[in-house]
């Protein structure tokens, strides 16, 4: 029997957005998640928990701009315009409401969907999210500081590109898990192409300086009061520190916190099957939010109650 592939299994398609091919996939039917990727990744990172979820759910695992199999224009990576543009994906595809699902930099796009758009966010998951507080791995530091984008061409080599197997045993020789250093070779060897690389600055400039992340939610997330809302952290992130999955916990209203242990970044591809069964109980055990006008005029006026949780940080800029 022919072994399927991802790319066969959610083969990618297209739609144009603003004269900009955007590509995504998609299965199932039934309730929709929209699925976020993070940053220098692509749509195929959710591949193996769609294909728990497709029995249920309509899945849908756009790429960002800048990303995966989409266009890579100049402009504007900043999450404001990344969430205006899954708003006008949802639209185009005749989803009124989703389940918004954001992983990393995609869980910073996410919330700002949250924010802009509460009317169309029927429940709000965070994966190992950004924008939840200043610490951030020094890698990505390093990739804002000035010329970077010229010396990355140094650093990411296109004839690296076919040396996949071998890359992928040299982070698992250093305590990365074999599905861990597989995603993150994705990342690496998607850098290794122009278009991607300058994308890529774009993006990691559009939410980090060299002293760490330079945009955050904290000030917004009470927000969420009455959006149901799940955490879900790796307690092995080298990335984004766990003590954020705390903090958000702590200032998003009646969330839900679920620390996968021994699990990295990449909680959907590293233990996809216990990464499902904690979305699908808390899909099963929350209703949607219904968005009142009314209820958020009144958070808005009442502001965040802690305002400890709100020192040296940078509130999100809507676009």
């Amino acid at each position: 029997m022919k072994q399927i592939t991802p790319t066969e299994e959610f083969a990618v398609e297209y739609i144009s957005i603003h004269g900009h091919q955007i590509g995504y996939r998609r299965g199932g039917q039934g309730p929709v998640l929209l699925l976020l990727h993070g940053i220098a990744g692509s749509s195929l990172t959710w591949v193996p928990a769609m294909r728990l979820l497709e029995s249920d759910y309509t899945v849908l695992a756009p790429d960002f701009l800048g990303h995966g199999a989409s266009e890579k224009p100049p402009g504007d990576y900043s999450l404001g315009n990344l969430a205006t543009v899954m708003r006008d994906f949802l639209n185009l595809l005749g989803i009124d409401r989703a389940t918004v699902v954001g992983q990393s930099f995609g869980g910073g796009v996410a919330m700002q969907f949250a924010y802009q758009f509460p009317e169309r966010c029927e429940r709000l998951v965070l994966v190992d999210a950004g924008g939840l507080g200043r610490e951030v791995n020094w890698i990505l530091r390093l990739m804002t500081l000035p010329g970077a984008e010229y010396v990355m061409p140094a650093l990411f080599p296109a004839f690296v590109g076919n040396w996949g197997d071998s890359v992928v045993k040299f982070f698992g020789g250093r305590g990365f898990r074999n599905a861990e250093a597989v995603e993150m070779w994705r990342s690496y060897r998607s850098l290794t192409e122009g278009e991607s690389r300058r994308a890529f600055v774009r993006t990691v400039r559009s939410v980090i300086d060299p002293g760490g992340q330079s945009v955050s939610a904290v000030d917004r997330l009470y927000l969420t009061a009455h959006m149901p809302t799940l955490i879900v952290w790796g307690d092995h992130d080298r990335i984004i520190p766990l003590d954020h999955a705390y903090r958000a916990h702590e200032a998003i209203p009646n969330s839900r916190l679920e620390v996968i242990e021994g699990v990295g970044h990449y909680p959907h591809v590293e233990e996809p099957v216990r990464f499902v069964e904690i979305l699908r109980d808390f899909l099963r055990t929350t209703e949607p939010s219904k968005f009142n006008p009314e209820e958020q005029l009144d958070l808005l006026r009442q502001g965040p109650q802690d305002e400890a949780a709100l020192t040296n940080t940078k509130s999100t800029d809507p676009q």
